[in-house]
């Protein structure tokens, strides 16, 4: 046999070879097609861009657009879909309650001053706030931070008592109960990692009534501040009542006389 046939028939049966082998691979399956990624409906939401404290002035750059998503956006929130110029609307107002980097900003936690002082602006509606003077002593010890609640005592001598007794007679009553600090001296809000906030002054938020009552103990006796504990807040059941005419508590009143304490109710 010819060298030449030789070569041709060899090339012939490795190609028929090569042809089964490929035949008998399994096909690849063909890759699904992707799934269609779902489309979030989102907002633009302003929000604070920075950290403001209560009683702030708050400018433009202290805000800023943010996307968030729809069904999450709670109705309170500014939606630039609806105030575009919310912005510049809300610059130059005071924050009535503080605000952190990224919270969205509600219109309630804002107010236009119009000229007013920031105390002002965040007073509640109806209420006053009252200035009374305290030192380490009757103010806790210097640890009376502002939005705490207190008690307010009044200590006085009893001069009727003490022409009964001949003898010198003191009493000690809570005139006011569960009553919010407003400001110690010009301090609105813990700053700068600050515990204890040790002033001459303390601002009470009270209403007209207990206004009068605090403007009148003051006359009589010394005034002390009792700080309240975190669990007894504006939802204690001895929460003073505005409607009070006398402007105490709507419970008994602890009088102390001679070191021993006595229970009356304030007619």
């Amino acid at each position: 046999m010819k060298a030449a046939r030789i070569v041709v028939l060899a090339v012939a049966v490795g190609a028929g070879g090569l042809a089964a082998l490929l035949a008998g691979r399994p096909e690849k399956a063909e890759a699904p097609p992707p799934e269609p990624i779902a489309k979030l409906d989102t907002t633009d939401v302003l929000v604070a861009s920075t950290d403001i404290g209560i009683g702030q002035v708050v400018s433009a750059a202290h805000m800023q657009w943010q996307t968030w998503p729809t069904a999450a956006a709670s109705p309170y929130f500014i939606r630039k879909s609806e105030k575009s110029n919310a912005v510049q609307d809300l610059s130059g107002s005071i924050a009535r309650a503080p605000l952190v980097t990224g919270e969205p900003i509600r219109e309630s936690k804002l107010i236009k001053t119009d000229g007013s002082g920031f105390m002002a602006a965040i007073l509640p509606s109806g209420m006053r706030a009252v200035s009374t003077e305290i030192s380490p002593e009757t103010g806790a010890g210097g640890f009376i931070l502002p939005n705490d609640r207190v008690d307010v005592i009044l200590s006085r001598r009893d001069r009727e008592a003490e022409k009964a007794a001949g003898v010198d007679t003191y009493v000690s009553e809570t005139i006011l109960s569960n009553i919010r600090v407003l400001a110690i001296d010009q301090a609105v809000e813990e700053k700068n990692g600050q515990k204890v906030v040790v002033g001459k002054t303390a601002t009470l938020e009270l209403s007209p009534r207990q206004a009068e009552t605090l403007a009148l103990a003051r006359q009589l006796g010394t005034l002390s501040l009792a700080l309240r504990s975190l669990a007894d807040g504006a939802t204690s059941g001895d929460a003073p009542n505005p409607d009070d005419k006398a402007g105490r508590r709507t419970g008994g009143i602890n009088t102390v006389r001679f070191g021993v304490t006595t229970t009356t109710t304030p007619k």
